[in-house]
């Protein structure tokens, strides 16, 4: 059998198990906090890989071997730092973020805007996941390209076969534990080739002088190990340019919000970030041995040399293991594995974006779950394939990533982290900043791409050096002004806005209670029994499952819930309904359509010393939802999934 069948032999086996684990998970989905966020149950290991994993693609990791090769330590700040350090800021930020009621960042900023900033960050986030898939799409196609010559649709056929088959079968679970078998064949294959590349150096393989370890780590060019040798103001550049759009990115906060309570979230990222510096380190490594194996490529230089430096971990492979096909086959899974690990995260965010912020908050909110599990397959191969028409188009893999990350820092970043903790920020302010700070980075983009010959420096920063990065510091500044400026000038935001993010605001909100319930009474008995009750963390999550007696119409039953009580409110649009007793939305009663037409799912994460009263508030919520119905003549009786 040659090289390329032993890699497909292989590959359908990975594949196989990956569409495995999502199967298993799929059987266990009950609700759509179970499909989105792995029904809160995620620990911290698994978070940290997963968390890891994510941010470890393929061809970023061929990249960071080639800036390693060609720029030494001081390259670490337009990629490997900002990860890190990226994830140890989220770690700081998850007292806030965990506890806040949403499932997408998109929903989380109607909530704390209103509806006018839901669409436009929803297809901004597509479109930052969809540039983030490039590279994936870009580092497999260079990877298969080098080892079996094939065309880098071959990549993209895998990636969207893959990733679409496991993904939308377990949702985020089943990305979760797909990520922890990825990141171990990845970190095994950057350990061993590690391992191989200073092996062969110091054997003398592949026609160099051999030279002991001693010699190889120890002659490295002056500056070599200097982190700051790039110069402080470039250093800082960097770290504003890239670390507020990876702190808001939302597959981390999607991740922070599955943990199973704050701890596990904070633990996770923790890890997540020591991962990291594992595998980065093991490159490091690579790159001192692939100098010394091709003195060639580090002398052309940067720019100049990327060209070569980018694959230069392929070429040694083929040419190491050029009598051992299955070593190969195994280092192209790896890679592979890499690969659709992030993809997978992007590619979960991106669909989560399409099918719920747009396609059930506006086109359809009477959306089935059934439904929306179609919408979300469908929107996940639109964003692989969208990524691999966009992988013709910016080849370089680590720009792929800075033009994502350029455009999420410049759009969001002020809108999202200044909602959660500045409470005078306004609807009319966040549409400001994210309007101008995408459209003017996008336009920065796009006049750097066009006016920067090949293999020259970037046009804008040859002007000055604060227009590095694609002109981001610029960009971020004018988002900034308009973000702050028109908030200013706007009307402050309504208390129900701000309640889930302040908590002043939500204790002036306590104000509708659960009536008394005869605990005795054997309705209430009834009802609990049919409660699904799960314990994750600091939190219990009760479910109900109703079934109607004829199909519903979903619009009418909102617009009959909202006038029955004031209590109930469509803070994120129609498509759920929250019965707002209290400051902590996490804990009050939703409603949300089920499977089918006609069911009803009521559900309230309460913290665990209030369960006991949210079941009360749950039952009151059924009540009142079986009354509402009653009127038009529909029954309800408890449905259990299978």
């Amino acid at each position: 059998m040659d090289g390329y069948n032993i890699f497909l032999a292989l590959l359908a086996v990975y594949l196989a198990g990956l569409v495995g684990i999502g199967w298993y998970f799929n059987k266990k989905q009950k609700s759509v906090t179970d499909f989105w966020l792995a029904g809160r149950r995620i620990g911290p290991s698994a978070l940290g890989f997963s968390a890891a994993a994510s941010w470890l693609t393929a061809g970023g990791i061929l990249a960071v071997i080639g800036f390693y090769m060609l720029l030494g330590m001081g390259s670490i700040w337009g990629f490997v730092a900002p990860n890190i350090l990226a994830l140890l800021i989220i770690a700081v930020l998850v007292g806030k973020i965990k506890n806040l009621p949403a499932i997408t960042q998109p929903e989380l900023l109607e909530q704390r805007y209103g509806s006018a900033v839901r669409w436009p960050i929803a297809l901004i986030i597509t479109v930052v996941m969809i540039l983030f898939a490039v590279a994936d799409v870009t580092g497999l196609s260079l990877v298969l390209q080098v080892f079996y010559g094939l065309d880098p649709l071959y990549a993209a056929a895998i990636v969207a076969i893959a990733v679409s088959l496991y993904v939308t079968l377990g949702g985020l679970s089943a990305v979760v534990w797909t990520d922890v078998i990825q990141f171990a064949f990845l970190a095994i294959f950057t350990v061993a080739m590690a391992f191989a590349a200073v092996g062969t150096v110091t054997s003398g393989g592949l026609d160099t002088p051999a030279i002991s370890s001693s010699e190889l780590f120890g002659n490295v060019p002056d500056g070599w190990w200097n982190p700051l040798s790039i110069g402080l103001p470039l250093v800082l550049i960097y770290i504003l340019a890239i670390i507020p759009g990876w702190i808001t990115e939302q597959d981390p906060w999607q991740k922070v919000w599955a943990a199973r309570d704050a701890k596990s979230a904070r633990l996770g990222m923790i890890i997540g970030s020591l991962m990291i510096i594992v595998v980065f380190g093991a490159c490091a490594v690579i790159a001192i041995a692939l100098n010394s194996i091709y003195p060639e490529i580090a002398a052309m230089g940067f720019p100049a040399g990327m060209a070569l430096a980018e694959p230069a971990l392929l070429t040694f492979v083929n040419e190491r293991f050029v009598s051992s096909p299955l070593l190969i086959a195994l280092s192209a899974i790896g890679l592979a594995a890499a690969s659709m690990s992030c993809a997978d995260t992007f590619a979960t965010s991106g669909a989560s974006c399409i099918s719920r912020d747009i396609f059930q908050r506006y086109i359809k909110p009477d959306a089935t779950m059934k439904e929306m599990l179609v919408v979300n397959r469908i929107s996940v191969l639109i964003i692989v394939l969208a990524a691999t028409a966009g992988s013709f188009v910016i080849p370089n893999i680590i720009d792929a990533i800075h033009i994502a990350t350029f455009i999420a820092s410049a759009s969001y970043f002020f809108p999202l982290m200044g909602g959660l903790y500045w409470k005078r920020a306004t609807k009319e302010g966040a549409f400001a900043g994210m309007a101008v700070g995408f459209v003017v980075q996008v336009a920065l983009v796009a006049l750097d791409l066009i006016k920067t010959p090949p293999l020259a420096p970037y046009y804008l920063e040859t002007i000055h050096p604060v227009l590095m990065s694609h002109g981001v510091i610029v960009g971020m500044a004018l988002s900034a002004i308009a973000f702050f400026g028109v908030s200013l000038m706007t009307k402050p935001s309504s208390r129900i806005n701000l309640a889930p993010f302040f908590e002043e605001e939500a204790e002036d909100l306590a104000r509708y209670e659960a009536r008394d319930i005869n605990e005795m009474d054997p309705a209430y008995s009834s009802f609990l029994r049919n409660v699904d009750e799960k314990v994750t963390g600091e939190r219990a999550h009760l479910q109900l499952n109703l079934r109607a007696s004829s199909t519903l119409s979903w619009h009418e039953l909102v617009e009959k819930l909202k006038s029955s009580s004031p209590a109930w409110v469509t803070p994120t649009g129609m498509d759920s309904v929250y019965r707002l007793t209290h400051g902590d939305m996490l804990a009050c009663v939703s409603v949300t359509r089920g499977s089918e037409d006609k069911d009803i799912w009521l559900k309230a994460e309460p913290r665990l010393e209030t369960v006991g009263r949210q079941k009360k508030e749950l039952f009151t919520a059924y009540e009142e939802l079986k009354s509402v119905l009653g009127q038009k003549g529909v029954s309800l009786e408890f449905h259990t999934i299978a």
